[in-house]
């Protein structure tokens, strides 16, 4: 059997970085919000937590990079298509956003270490990282 050899395709991080926005369908990097928090060392500070992942669409996570509070919102100017509706005047932050590796790559869920995206599941966390939990009126530590 003769198979036919297929041309060679350089493919650059340059190339590949620049174009990735282009090929992206989902616009996942402008569907969500995230904040980062001081490290939580309190049942306090977890109460506090839970109250927030109470909430739809909010989360908490952990990564090499600190504590986050996660809010899945799309942003408002996401047009159907998933293009920028204000991309000329589009935010700073949204400017220097950088994709080198990004929701295209691999989703970030990846990436955290520890990851509450409801109450039940940091429940369980402050239930197992606090052995005497309990979720009565705390105290402000």
């Amino acid at each position: 059997m003769n198979i036919p050899a297929f041309p060679s395709i350089d493919i650059t991080t340059e190339t590949i970085t620049n174009n990735k926005c282009e090929r992206c369908t989902n616009s996942t990097c402008c569907t969500y919000v995230t904040q980062q928090i001081d490290v939580p060392r309190s049942k306090y500070s977890f109460e506090i937590l839970l109250w927030q992942v109470s909430h739809r669409g909010v989360g908490v996570y952990k990564d090499e990079d600190g504590w986050f509070v996660i809010f899945d919102t799309p942003c408002s100017h996401l047009e159907v298509d998933g293009r920028c509706g204000i991309y000329e005047d589009r935010p700073a932050i949204c400017r220097t956003h950088e994709n080198d590796f990004c929701e295209y790559d691999a989703p970030a869920e990846d990436g955290f270490d520890l990851y509450f995206p409801d109450y039940p599941t940091l429940l369980a966390y402050c239930k197992n990282r606090f052995k005497k939990w309990s979720t009565g009126n705390p105290a402000p530590a």
